[in-house]
């Protein structure tokens, strides 16, 4: 056991009124005999959060805290995330670890308010997200203690718990005496899949498993057309529509889902060590990045780009790995939102049959491409094309020393 139970008076737990974080209620309570606040958030999972509470109170808990997350959610963790442009091993747009940072902050902040001594969540051992709870945790109270129930006990197994939960007279909804079929985390990112038939890489997803978006083939056979609005590098309305950032990405999903937006199925390499086989929904990321790339490309200097691109790995490791609270992550979030100053202007997409396709971009006041440059036709000397001689010839001239030397 991590902790001494007499340290322990209480603790807040991330409650999600499922299985298994209502047998740690029970087990906490039995185990570390110490009082326990529920903490559920609401993030755009798209289920309803309020049983929770209701569940929370019959099983005698005094302190119980339900919150509607998803605006704080897209402002302060998705937004910056893509003013970034990151991606992780060039396909994952890091939907559940960009959740991770605010659910520790808000049980970090319980604590204090509460005068708990501990925080507790309901992540295995063998996944990312206990390292992106306490990681985070840590770096906000470093003095914090952290109960991780599955590294102790050993309820291993969806029977055992069960089991548990009925010795324990838990109330347990979808009982049926069979297994879920996968196990799946959701917010107004994305929603993700993963075990059962899942574990062997070799086999196809389901068509039944995707719950948010219709399959390319089954789409719509006209294209739909989007305008997006961008304000220093974040999107600020659709078809000139001013949104919140929740709204943007709600629409955004809903929109991307109808057109086959957003599905993606790779293997990945998790921060404990192995490989991990997962089915994604992003539709509003899987628009939302290129759509960013396209405003940027059309405002931002080119070494300035380039430098990005070059950090962007770095960050979308850090974001994955669990370090959003890291110094290294905010100084480069410094640095990124202060290219995006110049990050203004409007992107034309159109969404057909999975594909998202930028099809305009526009930048009245930013935009550093110069026509009477950039024409094949005649551009009155705004570019002495001379001048590309004496250019070649420097950048060429240690190829040539070179050569001369073989």
């Amino acid at each position: 056991m991590s902790q001494q139970p007499s340290q322990i008076k209480k603790v807040v737990l991330a409650y999600s009124g499922g299985l298994d974080t209502s047998v740690i209620l029970k087990w906490l309570q039995d185990v570390y005999d110490c009082e326990v606040v529920t903490f559920t958030a609401d993030i755009g999972q798209g289920e309803e959060v309020e049983p929770a509470r209701e569940k929370a109170k019959s099983l005698g808990i005094k302190e119980i805290y339900v919150e509607d997350l998803r605006e704080e959610f897209a402002r302060d963790y998705v937004f910056p995330m893509f003013r970034a442009n990151a991606i992780y091993e060039g396909e994952y747009l890091l939907g559940t670890s960009i959740a991770r940072p605010l659910i520790a902050k808000r049980l970090i902040e319980i604590s204090d308010e509460t005068g708990a001594q501990a925080i507790s969540h309901g992540a295995t051992g063998k996944g990312n997200d206990q390292v992106r709870f306490e990681l985070g945790a840590y770096a906000l109270n470093p003095d914090i203690k952290v109960i991780a129930p599955w590294r102790e006990w050993d309820l291993n197994s969806r029977q055992k718990l069960l089991d548990y939960a009925e010795k324990h007279s838990i109330p347990v909804e979808m009982k049926r005496g069979g297994k879920s079929p996968y196990s799946m985390d959701a917010n107004l990112l994305h929603i993700s899949y993963e075990g059962d038939i899942l574990e062997d890489p070799w086999n196809e997803p389901e068509v039944s498993m995707w719950r948010w978006s219709v399959s390319p083939e089954e789409a719509p056979d006209a294209p739909t057309y989007l305008e997006l609005t961008y304000e220093k590098g974040d999107l600020v309305a659709i078809d000139g529509e001013t949104m919140s950032p929740a709204a943007v990405m709600t629409y955004l999903n809903r929109v991307g889902g109808e057109n086959g937006i957003g599905r993606l199925d790779i293997v990945e390499n998790r921060y404990v060590g192995m490989k991990s086989r997962g089915c994604y929904e992003t539709p509003a990321g899987t628009i939302m990045l290129p759509a960013h790339r396209a405003i940027e490309s059309l405002t931002l200097d080119r070494e300035v780009a380039h430098l990005k691109d070059e950090l962007m790995p770095k960050y979308a490791s850090l974001v994955y790995n669990g370090y959003w609270w890291s110094p290294e992550r905010e100084m480069l979030q410094e640095m990124i939102d202060a290219s995006q100053k110049t990050v203004n202007g409007l992107v034309r997409i159109k969404l057909y049959k999975g594909n998202v396709t930028v099809v305009g971009r526009s930048s009245e006041e930013n935009g550093l491409f110069d026509q009477s440059i950039a024409t094949f036709e005649d551009d009155d000397g705004a570019y002495n094309q001379q001048d590309a001689e004496g250019f070649i010839k420097l950048n060429a001239l240690r190829l040539r020393i070179a050569a001369k030397n073989r």
